[in-house]
């Protein structure tokens, strides 16, 4: 097994140094409404893509509530010279899910066609899966599809439920878009563990996650091995102030996560 995929580390903007900064620079989510009020941030992953990383800017509908226009997400995208754009979704609900991207993506094409758009393949059950999966797949403007964390307890055979499930079922059934780049957002209920499996699917191009850094703050060290076990843990727009001595754990906590997703990317500190 020698893929690797790509793991972007998600922290508050106040530590983007300490935790987000890549050696060599690969990839980056980033969140639009922060791009378009806070400069530190904004410069910072600027920076990064100056050094070559890719930058991929989300709407804002988890953080916010709601995605915000295609007007901002363009501007944000600009900012910080993105690459990508990552259309709303609707959780548990690929039709609404359809709605909202065919949306988005008519206002932003309207406007700028320089940008790949991510699709979110979510869904309430293996049917509706199936079919929103093959709409996005035969969709013209869909350049990437993210496929979200597996959360919660659910069968091990259930491709709407069960990421790892649903990865192997489109590898198994020929159903990769070579057009198409494939993204995991998140970790989901066995953390790091996943990637291992992930990681034999070579068009898995990345992962991101706050896990590492939420964790590490509150003290707990994510092992290579396992086991995977995740508290309830604040949000990452909660996390307020981390203390210092916690910092080294956290730095171990993202090593972790890419050893097990096969990357060599450090932070620079840490290189």
């Amino acid at each position: 097994m020698t893929k690797s995929i790509a793991f972007s580390a998600i922290a508050p903007p106040d530590y983007l140094d300490a935790f987000v900064a890549q050696e060599p620079a690969s990839v980056h989510h980033v969140a639009a409404q922060r791009v378009l009020t806070d400069a530190a941030y904004r410069t910072f992953f600027h920076r990064e893509a100056q050094r070559g990383a890719e930058i991929i800017v989300d709407n804002g509908v988890f953080e916010l509530g709601h995605a915000l226009p295609a007007a901002d997400l363009i501007a944000a995208a600009r900012m910080v010279d993105a690459r990508e754009i990552i259309l709303p979704d609707v959780m548990r609900d690929g039709l609404a899910t359809i709605k909202s991207s065919d949306e988005a993506a008519r206002e932003i094409l309207e406007l700028s066609d320089e940008f790949r758009l991510c699709v979110v393949l979510h869904a309430a059950d293996d049917q509706e899966w199936l079919r929103c999966y093959d709409y996005f797949a035969s969709s013209d403007y869909v350049g990437a599809i993210a496929l979200p964390a597996s959360r919660r307890p659910a069968p091990e055979d259930q491709l709407c439920r069960t990421r790892w499930a649903a990865t192997q079922y489109l590898e198994d059934h020929g159903m990769i878009e070579d057009r198409i780049v494939y993204r995991l957002l998140g970790l989901g209920r066995t953390g790091h563990l996943e990637l291992a499996e992930q990681r034999e699917h070579e068009w898995i191009a990345s992962v991101d996650g706050a896990a590492p850094v939420i964790l590490g703050a509150m003290g707990i060290e994510m092992l290579p091995d396992g086991p995977y076990e995740k508290p309830p843990t604040p949000r990452i727009e909660n996390l307020g102030p981390i203390p210092e001595e916690r910092f080294d754990l956290i730095r171990r906590n993202i090593a972790v996560v890419r050893e097990a997703a096969g990357s060599s990317v450090r932070i620079p500190e840490a290189a």
